[in-house]
């Protein structure tokens, strides 16, 4: 049955596949000192939830096994724009994509053992996803903190299936980064305090998308180009590229929902109305900012660019409703007339 799994996920498109006891995570403590310690930041629901994910079993009576299972979402190749997303938002929304295949693993294993019962887990529901990912064989973790395949690198999107059944548990991976430290000493805000500990207050990735409010002044110039996420210390690490420079180890994605979407311009960004953000990023995983979030990310951009042509893009927010984009705004307008230091 547990192999039987495996090669169905792997017919659905999962290019990782392993089956893990549920059982408390092993850095469980961790993660408990790491919301003690604040780095958490706006993330109040982690703290609200940490209960439920320190403890697995509690999303589903009786569950024994996760089947823990891995998407490559990583293009081919980067679409052309003035700004940089995330390649895991370029597509399609993968809670989506990766719970409709889940959803028919599933049921799949109750046509064969109609005793089962399972929930389905992407990325929303509470649980330590890396820590079940580790335990199924998946992936060990880097001191970006991102969970690393030695063979496919990080470029993968995790999802959890907890069953009733038992099955046939695979080995926790292993491996590590060695001396290198090539994403701590590349991310530009230094949210990377230390190996293995991010700090997501100076996240590019929460800042352009958890948080909600104004972007601290400090973080703003080290953002560069990033409009929604960051892929920098990816980018970096060792295990994603074959060699320094050279294409990446892992192949391009299969799956078609994960190809990059036609992008908009960042003046189009910028004179997007709410009504036409919700249409044009409808299905996206961008959604998860809102207009309010994305267009202040956009100013900043904007400000970061020294491109005196997007001057009347920004302007049109000096006298804006919310205090938060005329803020902003006035900040880009400054940047446009700073010289870029050398």
């Amino acid at each position: 049955m547990s192999e039987w799994i495996r090669q169905y996920a792997r017919a659905l498109g999962f290019e990782l596949v392993g089956i893990a006891p549920v059982q408390s995570p092993p850095h469980a403590e961790s993660f408990l000192l790491w919301l003690a310690q604040g780095y958490a930041g706006a993330m109040e629901y982690l703290e609200r939830t940490a209960h439920l994910r320190i403890n697995p079993a509690t999303l589903l009576p009786d569950a024994r096994s996760a089947v823990v299972v891995g998407l490559n979402y990583a293009p081919a190749e980067l679409p052309d724009t003035d700004y940089r997303i995330a390649r895991y938002a370029l597509g399609d929304d993968y809670h989506r994509v990766i719970r409709e295949k889940l959803e028919t693993l599933l049921s799949a294993i109750q046509a064969v053992a109609p005793h089962a019962q399972g929930r389905v887990c992407v990325d929303s529901a509470p649980v330590l996803e890396r820590d079940l990912a580790l335990l199924a064989g998946l992936g060990w973790y880097g001191k970006n903190t991102c969970l690393i395949n030695t063979h496919r690198g990080s470029y993968f999107l995790i999802g959890v299936l907890l069953l009733t059944l038992e099955l046939e548990y695979d080995a926790p991976a292993q491996g590590g980064c060695g001396s290198c430290r090539l994403c701590l000493d590349a991310c530009p805000t230094g949210a990377l305090v230390a190996p293995y500990q991010l700090d997501a207050r100076r996240c590019i990735s929460y800042l352009t998308i958890e948080l909600r409010d104004s972007i601290p002044v400090a973080y703003r110039e080290p953002m560069g180009a990033w409009l929604f996420g960051c892929d920098i210390c990816q980018e970096v690490c060792p295990f994603n590229r074959a060699r320094a420079h050279q294409p990446l180890r892992a192949r391009p994605t299969d799956e078609p929902r994960f190809q990059p979407r036609q992008m908009p311009t960042l003046t189009e960004i910028l004179q997007m109305s709410e009504q036409e953000f919700a249409e044009r990023f409808r299905g996206s995983a961008i959604n998860r900012a809102k207009w309010r979030g994305l267009v202040r990310n956009a100013l900043i951009v904007a400000g970061n660019t020294r491109d005196p042509a997007l001057r009347p893009s920004i302007e049109r927010f000096l006298n804006h409703d919310d205090p938060m984009l005329r803020e902003t705004a006035a900040w880009a307008l400054q940047q446009l007339s700073n010289p870029r230091q050398s």
